[in-house]
């Protein structure tokens, strides 16, 4: 999590779109960087309402915006499980190396999944609180130049991106049966991305 008070600005890490890169081209000119714990750097919606917000609510009286990025919901998954082929998980629970596409995705559809397809949801992640607390910009990460555009203005910084955290280069193959039935059960995630505006 990334955040610049002068710009009131507060940019959410979604696990997997990329936002490690942002926070090494951006920390220097961050007021709040939170890279450690885990926990705490991916913060969705709810976990920064709790904690982050009243903090500069109340000692700064400031509400700061929300910015997050998202990414189409068959690539998302499809880059948890080629990063779960990384080398060192060789042996560990989580790995996929002997798991096919298709198998991870039915896996993620449990209703109790199994650790290595355990990976959460963007849309709970990005999903608006009662209090009004919700993300003021959100972007599709297969749209960089648009991302990189809006930080730019609103940092009135410029900045070029490393690729960070990569993802062995694996074919990703989705079956349509296992598509078709994932985009069934987990339509808010499709809807929601597709909700994101171009402007």
């Amino acid at each position: 999590m990334l955040v610049f008070y002068k710009a009131k600005l507060a940019f959410l890490s979604v696990p997997k779109t990329g936002t490690t890169a942002y926070e090494a081209a951006l920390r220097d000119h961050a007021d709040l960087v939170i890279s450690e714990p885990t926990m705490l750097k991916h913060a969705p919606v709810y976990r920064y309402n709790r904690f982050v917000r009243p903090m500069f609510l109340k000692v700064c009286d400031t509400e700061l915006e929300i910015m997050a990025v998202m990414r189409e919901p068959i690539s998302w998954l499809g880059s948890w499980w080629r990063y779960r082929q990384r080398h060192f998980m060789l042996g560990k629970a989580n790995a996929t190396h002997d798991i096919s596409f298709d198998e991870f995705v039915l896996a993620y559809m449990k209703g109790k999944k199994p650790s290595f397809a355990d990976v959460g949801s963007q849309f709970k992640f990005l999903e608006g609180q009662p209090n009004g607390t919700s993300v003021s910009h959100l972007f599709r990460y297969e749209d960089q130049p648009r991302i990189q555009r809006f930080l730019t203005e609103r940092l009135g910084v410029s900045f070029e991106l490393e690729r960070e955290n990569v993802s062995p280069s694996v074919p990703v193959s989705l079956s349509s049966d296992v598509e078709e039935r994932f985009r069934r059960k987990f339509k808010e995630e499709f809807d929601l991305y597709d909700s994101i505006s171009d402007d």
